[in-house]
């Protein structure tokens, strides 16, 4: 059940346009989908056709993009123009200058001592000694100049292999999106030939023989609350240029075992005045004991934790990294679960919990007075232990929290005085998870 792209699809869409998200909150007004909500909708064929249309122009786009990137790093990085490998060849150049110049200087000292060596009046004594002493310290400033073009040459030579790396990395990440790319494509043109040979959608728009909506085996997804997930480690200040790691537990409190868990969390935030987004300065990352690797959450399209038996719990370790040029703001993780059984049965926790942090600009540099959070004026110092959790979960009805209703996230953690997760923005997030909270019950068979 794929709910990461549709949860950091969704709330994306909320920053972005909430005022879509508020045109469908009649829809979950109530708390309760409407029963055709609730319905698992089969897709059509025709609906499947253009999944699969789409699917490959992602896979295209994502081969051209790798395609571009090596060629980038294969032979645009090392045009002469390009500018790191334009300054290594200058750097480069000089430094050959600069040694030709010392071994020239070198000899010259050999030459003026042969001469004095060889003088047999004290008239040219004395002037084989001046020439002598002009040249060796024409040749000391040689030796000099040699190791500062060196030095030079080196730092040139380090500075391009250091972006090399960098665009290697690019192309790694590149790589790993067609990967999946290609997967959902798979997965796209398999569920296509599957309706196709079952003659499924094409008459009556993916209805039963009755007509109603058909429905996965299994029966439709539910509400399941004893499916938790909580975050804990996450402090309730986040300095700029560091990197915190936490813990994300989920734990089925069910008397039956899940087959399948997938969890999902994700971290936005705003700067102080709510205005400008910061998700671009936060990189989140995430690895589990049996598979001990970070890999970047964004990547992570809805990978499943493997199965949770009954009252047992799962840990993700998670590492949140903060760009050094951040301004000071409000944070929050987002985090939820869901499950999938073999026999087609699904459902998840009802709601998104949050849990807030305080964004600190680094000392001596971003927005802010140095080393201080803008809007308390407190120093960072050390921080530890659980962050802002909120005593309540966002709500599918667009609030948070029970009385709310409002549409505010709830504020614990952090200074009253402060918007939480940049004001409008915060309202746009919850109206985001509550658009999510219905289309989670919802299982199309590309989410299977």
């Amino acid at each position: 059940m794929k709910i990461r792209r549709v949860l950091a699809t969704a709330v994306a869409a909320a920053v972005i346009s909430p005022a879509v998200l508020l045109s469908a909150g009649p829809a979950f007004a109530d708390g309760k989908p409407a029963a055709s909500q609730t319905q698992n909708a089969k897709p059509t064929v025709e609906e499947l056709r253009q999944a699969v249309e789409r699917a490959q122009k992602e896979y295209d786009a994502a081969v051209v993009a790798v395609n571009d990137a090596i060629t980038f790093l294969e032979k645009d990085m090392e045009a002469d123009t390009y500018p790191t490998k334009a300054a290594v060849i200058e750097t480069g150049n000089a430094a050959a200058a600069a040694a030709k110049a010392r071994t020239e200087a070198d000899q010259a000292v050999a030459d003026a001592r042969a001469k004095l060596d060889a003088a047999t009046t004290e008239e040219d004594r004395a002037a084989a000694q001046t020439a002598l002493d002009e040249a060796e310290k024409a040749a000391e400033e040689a030796a000099d100049a040699q190791t500062a073009a060196d030095t030079k040459a080196t730092a040139a030579q380090t500075a391009h292999d250091d972006a090399r790396v960098a665009q290697t990395r690019k192309i790694g990440l590149l790589q790993k999106a067609r990967d999946e790319a290609k997967e959902k494509l798979a997965d796209a043109e398999k569920a296509l030939a599957d309706a196709e040979a079952a003659g499924e959608g094409e008459e009556d728009g993916g209805n039963g023989e009755d007509g109603q909506d058909g429905e996965e085996p299994g029966g439709e997804c539910v509400p399941e609350p004893r499916l938790t997930a909580a975050v804990t480690g996450l402090p309730d200040k986040i300095a700029g240029g560091t990197t915190q790691t936490f813990t994300l537990r989920i734990t089925n409190g069910t008397a039956k075992t899940m087959d399948a868990v997938y969890p999902y969390v994700g971290v936005h935030a705003f700067d102080d005045k709510g205005l400008k987004e910061l998700d671009s300065h936060l990189d989140l990352e995430w690895s589990t004991a049996a598979n001990p690797a970070w890999r970047d959450a964004d990547l992570m399209d809805a990978s499943s934790l493997g199965s949770l038996a009954s009252k047992a719990s799962l840990d993700v370790k998670l590492r949140l990294k903060v760009d050094a040029d951040v301004p000071s703001g409000q944070g929050a993780a987002f985090v939820t679960a869901d499950y999938v059984n073999d026999d087609g049965s699904c459902g998840g926790y009802p709601d998104l919990d949050q849990y807030e942090f305080r964004i600190l600009a680094k000392a001596g540099g971003g927005a802010g007075s140095p080393g201080k959070d803008d809007a308390t004026g407190s120093k960072p110092g050390n921080v530890t232990g659980q962050g802002g959790a909120s005593t309540t979960p966002v709500t599918a009805s667009g609030g948070s929290g029970t009385g709310g209703g409002g549409g505010a996230l709830a504020r614990t953690g952090s200074s009253d005085a402060l918007p939480t997760v940049g004001l409008a923005g915060g309202a746009a997030l919850v109206l985001g998870a509550g658009a999510v909270l219905v289309a989670r019950r919802r299982r199309t068979a590309a989410d299977a």
